[in-house]
């Protein structure tokens, strides 16, 4: 947890977001990873999802089970999703969700977002083509060779 807050803390130094990552599995640190957001003007490049890419990538899997992530702040949604995506074994955080939003960080709208049905969301959404929808699907459950994930 040292590294991902020592981790943050420096990426601050250098102009970064506050938040640190950590991926480690039996007591060795896989990967590492800080936000990055404004660097690569990538809204998902925060510090758990570039661990995430990185442990992924170092270990040649989607799959890191038996693996723990140690984040310097409670994740975001889109983190944790990603989080549960990767099947890590186990999230430990420092700062929480409410410690981030009294910097600035609040994701309050979108956990709120999160429990709307998409009619009642803020964000117009519409479905489109739903006769056509299943095509990909199809596709994924008639493909043979698939890696299921």
């Amino acid at each position: 947890m040292r590294l991902a807050l020592s981790l943050a803390q420096e990426n601050v130094r250098r102009g970064g977001g506050p938040f640190g990552a950590v991926i480690a599995r039996g007591g060795e640190v896989i990967a590492t990873g800080v936000n990055r957001v404004t660097a690569v003007h990538d809204p998902t490049a925060h510090a758990e999802v570039q661990a995430i890419r990185a442990a992924a990538a170092r270990l040649g899997t989607h799959d890191l089970s038996g693996c723990e992530i140690y984040a310097s702040c409670e994740p975001c949604p889109m983190c944790l999703g990603a989080i549960y995506w990767a099947r890590l074994s186990r999230l430990y955080y420092a700062a929480t969700k409410d410690d981030a939003a009294r910097a600035g960080f609040d994701d309050s709208l979108i956990y709120h977002e999160l429990s709307l049905d998409a009619a009642a969301r803020s964000l117009p959404s519409e479905r489109l083509l739903p006769d056509e929808a299943d095509g990909p699907f199809a596709a994924w459950r008639g493909q043979p060779d698939r890696k299921p994930y």
